[in-house]
């Protein structure tokens, strides 16, 4: 994700000696708003599965973030600028 092609760009990391959850985490990106655009995420985790296991212990636990999104159209006239109720 090259950061220049983007309106808006986030990167982000967090670590943990010891992380534990108590159910499966649910997580969502969304973009509201009216137009259309391109949008791209992708995390990278360090001693952490794709699939969390509830009541498991992780320890040195690093996850890398990164989201951007870009403006691809105009702007539909009819479309609300917060579809999903902000």
């Amino acid at each position: 994700m090259d950061s220049e092609a983007w309106d808006i760009a986030f990167r982000s990391a967090v670590h943990a000696g010891r992380l534990r959850f108590t159910e499966e985490p649910r997580t969502a990106v969304r973009f509201p708003g009216a137009g259309r655009r391109e949008s791209a995420s992708h995390s990278e985790r360090t001693r952490l599965p794709g699939r969390i296991v509830p009541g498991e212990e992780y320890r040195d636990v690093t996850v890398a973030y990164r989201l951007a999104t870009r403006l691809s159209g105009p702007e539909d006239p009819g479309a609300s600028p917060c579809p999903e109720g902000c």
